[in-house]
C-alpha cells in the first residue's frame, strides 16, 4: 500500500503560521486542524481524533527532528488507516527531539487491531521524509495538490517495493 492510498488532496493542508488568523499557532491548535482534516469516518469525530493524537503526544511529542511530526493513533471504531498532513511554512514549537520547529505534520490514524500495518505506514512516512531536499519541496509547493503530487511522485510503485523485499 502507498502513503497515497491513504492520503488525498483533500487531507493536504498549507497554514501559515503568523499568527493573523487564530492568534499564535501552537502544537495545540496544529493537531486540531490536523484532526479536522480527517474528518469523520465510521462515525469517529474529529473532536475524538484530536483527543487521541493529544493523548499520544502527551506520552512523548512525535516530533522526530529535522521539521518533521508524526501525529499518529489508533481508535477500535476505524475500519482502515488514513492519512492527513499539513504544512506550515514558518514552522511550529512541537517540542520535537531536536528542539527545532515543525514544518511537516504527516497525521496517521488507524484501527486498534491493525498495530502492524500502523507501524509500517509510520516506517513508510519515515523513509518518504529522510531527504532533506525532498522536504524542503514540500515546505515550499505552492499548494495542498503540489505537495500531493511530490509524495505520489517521491513514492516507488507497490511491485518496486516487493522487488526490493525479495518477492516476485
Amino acid at each position: 500500500m502507498r502513503l497515497t492510498d491513504l492520503l488525498s488532496p483533500e487531507r493536504v493542508g498549507i497554514r501559515h503560521a503568523d499568527g493573523r488568523e487564530f492568534g499564535e499557532f501552537d502544537k495545540h491548535k496544529a493537531i486540531a486542524l490536523l484532526a479536522s482534516m480527517f474528518g469523520e469516518r465510521d462515525g469517529v469525530t474529529p473532536e475524538e481524533i484530536e483527543r487521541v493524537l493529544l493523548e499520544r503526544e502527551a506520552l512523548q511529542s512525535t516530533g522526530i527532528g529535522e521539521g518533521v511530526a508524526i501525529p499518529h493513533g489508533a481508535l477500535p471504531q476505524l475500519k482502515e488507516q488514513v492519512a492527513a498532513l499539513l504544512i506550515v511554512p514558518n514552522g511550529v514549537e512541537f517540542q520535537a527531539i531536536d528542539d527545532a520547529k515543525v514544518s511537516i505534520l504527516f497525521g496517521v490514524i488507524g484501527p486498534k487491531r491493525a498495530t502492524g500495518e500502523h507501524l509500517k505506514t509510520l516506517a513508510r512516512v519515515s523513509r518518504l521524509l529522510r531527504s532533506k531536499e525532498f522536504r524542503a519541496r514540500l515546505v515550499g509547493a505552492p499548494s495542498a495538490t503540489g505537495v500531493f503530487e511530490l509524495i505520489r511522485g517521491a513514492e516507488p510503485e507497490p511491485r518496486e517495493e516487493t522487488e526490493k523485499k525479495g518477492g516476485p
